[in-house]
């Protein structure tokens, strides 16, 4: 037996031992589903579902994560939480209660690491503000969760994409850890056509709820929350927007005060109560004190005016690149970022299935902070030039 074929046999050794090993309500990795049927992957020795854990990794958009808003942009702070460290938090937080509840892990890191590639600069305010701009060019609203699909599945790789499983990419599309809920049960049965179907319906209605397909896409929705509810209110207590004693003293009581504490009390709470369970839920108490919480940090933490000051000047800033881009597609403008550093390679059928407006839609979105601050001094700001002659 040569080395390949061991690593093989070893592979599919850890695929039989999943079924005796896993809950009977996780998904197993032979359970993946691609559009394409590629061969090295059948046959090498990485399960599928670590196939797409990788692949996200070593995507360009997961790179872009280092320098993208999650709560606070425009502040020098380097304790600040930034989109790389929450998505890093998520997956360490899901994959522990995946162990815990026996599921597959590989599949819950894989979405984990995806979950957030849609992200514009400049976290929630960015994608609404892109949100508006899309509605006003005809093409629908914008939104992060859709976009990360779009992203690995049809932009990455100059518009190859990177042939994900549909268990993964149902797993991001359905993440939405803004929305509460004490429980989720996994809407089984799914097909890459019931995912796009799904995506056009919630693109026609930012509101619509949809739930993923596994155990394991539903851990990682509720890991999303865990991870983010107790991290912004330290950041929040360090950016002096509010203080520990502001915390409703309910929840307090039932979750802690800090975000240790939190995640803490919320991780033991939801596996105490999905265990051996076909769906993962809090307790009445724990989703309760965890809806104020929510309330309380929308209040006092992201609707604060403190981090508004600068919306104005962002959303300015916004529209006019947006509209920048669009005239030079519209003009023909190759010598135009958009041509040089976003279209230039990619396959032909990216531009012919997506209007212009879309291509702007997804070039800006793909941007970090500091990208989008420079294109913004590059075309928007009057140069000095040192002479006329």
């Amino acid at each position: 037996m040569n080395e390949s074929e061991l690593l093989y046999k070893i592979r599919s050794d850890l695929d039989v031992m999943e079924e005796d090993r896993l809950s009977p309500f996780a998904c197993l990795s032979r359970q993946a589903v691609r559009k394409r049927e590629e061969e090295e992957i059948n046959q090498g020795h990485r399960q599928n579902f670590s196939v797409d854990a990788d692949r996200i990794l070593h995507s360009l958009a997961y790179s872009r994560y280092i320098d993208k808003t999650q709560v606070f942009y425009l502040i020098k702070n380097d304790h600040i939480t930034h989109r790389v460290l929450h998505v890093q938090l998520v997956s360490k937080i899901a994959r522990t209660v995946g162990r815990l509840l026996m599921l597959n892990e590989d599949l819950i890191e894989a979405i984990a690491l995806g979950h957030d590639i849609g992200h514009t600069p400049f976290g929630h305010d960015g994608e609404k503000l892109l949100s508006a701009l899309c509605e006003s060019h005809n093409i629908g609203g914008f939104l992060h969760n859709i976009q990360s699909v779009r992203f690995l599945q049809d932009i990455e790789r100059k518009g190859r994409g990177w042939n994900l499983s549909l268990q993964v990419l149902d797993g991001i599309f359905c993440h939405n850890g803004e929305l509460h809920n004490q429980a989720l049960e996994p809407l089984k049965n799914k097909s890459f056509q019931t995912l796009d179907e799904e995506m056009i319906r919630r693109g026609e209605d930012l509101s619509l709820d949809v739930w993923p397909m596994t155990l394991e896409g539903c851990v990682v929705r509720m890991a999303d929350t865990i991870s983010y509810i107790g991290r912004d209110i330290e950041d929040a207590i360090r950016l002096r927007l509010i203080d520990r004693g502001d915390l409703p003293e309910e929840c307090r009581r039932i979750l802690g005060d800090t975000n240790g504490t939190i995640v803490y009390t919320l991780v033991e709470d939801l596996v105490a109560k999905s265990l051996d369970k076909s769906s993962v839920s809090f307790s009445i108490e724990v989703g309760e004190a965890l809806r104020q919480l929510k309330n309380f940090n929308e209040e006092y933490i992201y609707s604060n005016k403190k981090i508004k000051e600068q919306t104005y000047q962002i959303k300015l800033m916004f529209e006019l690149l947006f509209e920048k881009y669009f005239s030079d597609l519209q003009t023909g403008n190759e010598n135009s970022d958009i041509f040089m550093e976003f279209l230039d390679g990619m396959k032909p059928e990216y531009s012919e299935r997506t209007p212009a407006a879309g291509i702007v839609r997804d070039f800006i979105a793909g941007m970090t902070d500091e990208y989008f601050l420079n294109q913004c001094q590059k075309h928007l700001v009057p140069q000095t030039k040192s002479s006329l002659f």
